[in-house]
């Protein structure tokens, strides 16, 4: 059953805003830099891999799933206490239910499975801080993780299955990783261009891409393989050498070194985020 609540910002909580480490991270353009790490890590949960299966057009249609998807969840996060699309966004899942293979349901607002969703993008945060900003110190990730618990209520929906601090947090992301993770072909779909490269665009001639994916396919596949835990790798059977993760290392180390952060926040502010977070900023 599903189970909906009123969102408010509560003690054991912290708030987002121009002061929080969610909204410095999270819509910073950097994060390209991570390739696909949430939305693959959310199919690996059964249920949520197959209400994708089921009902997204995002195999079909990537390009519109994601423009229609993404908006809402950065004005979430970037949208103020009383005026934000947590709601619209639970709001796109009342219908996505149905039948598990092995005759169980599903249904995408079961709090389990909406919370293993957020999950992914609070670790999203965390990662890509940690890998290619700055080494976060204990605190910073006890701070991003309170700023989370606020980020999830705005959803309105039931949060039983929230953790009550980081320490709790790795507790369940490792348990998830590690016992309830499975290769569902949502996922294996998702990074099926690893190994056989990006179909061509609609938009692009043939002949054009041909030429574009020599580069673009080993750069995709670098990021999305070096950007997931080891064991969704082995998970999803994704070949990855330790001479790569040595590269994958060196060139986090570049990104998170002195210089490049100096140059990084000198850039404009329109370069540095996405408009959803220019938007958040102006307002304060």
């Amino acid at each position: 059953m599903t189970e909906l609540a009123e969102p408010s910002q509560r003690a054991d909580a912290l708030p987002l805003g121009p002061q929080s480490l969610v909204w410095k991270y999270f819509g910073d353009n950097r994060m390209y830099l991570i390739g696909p790490r949430p939305a693959v890590l959310q199919n690996m949960l059964a249920e949520l891999g197959q209400g994708v299966l089921d009902h997204s057009t995002f195999f079909s249609d990537t390009a519109e799933r994601l423009k229609r998807t993404v908006p809402p969840i950065f004005r979430t996060v970037y949208g103020a206490e009383d005026d934000n699309a947590g709601t619209q966004v639970r709001d796109f899942h009342h219908h996505v239910k149905g039948d598990m293979p092995d005759g169980s349901r599903y249904h995408a607002l079961d709090p389990e499975t909406y919370f293993w969703a957020h999950a992914t993008f609070v670790e999203q945060v965390l990662y890509f801080a940690d890998t290619f900003v700055k080494r976060l110190t204990r605190e910073e990730k006890e701070q991003i993780y309170l700023e989370s618990k606020t980020w999830y209520r705005r959803y309105g929906v039931s949060d039983r299955p929230m953790p009550a601090d980081y320490a709790e947090f790795e507790r369940y992301w490792d348990r998830m990783m590690n016992e309830v993770a499975v290769a569902h072909k949502s996922a294996r779909y998702g990074v099926g261009y690893v190994t056989k490269g990006f179909p061509c665009p609609k938009a692009v001639h043939p002949v054009v891409w041909r030429v574009v994916a020599t580069v673009f396919d080993p750069v995709a596949a670098f990021l999305t393989t070096g950007g997931l835990p080891p064991r969704a790798r082995e998970l999803l059977q994704l070949p990855w050498s330790e001479r790569q993760e040595r590269n994958y290392q060196r060139f986090a180390a570049f990104w998170r070194s002195a210089p490049v952060n100096w140059v990084w926040d000198h850039l404009p502010m329109s370069v540095r985020y996405n408009r959803f977070a220019q938007r958040g900023y102006a307002r304060g």
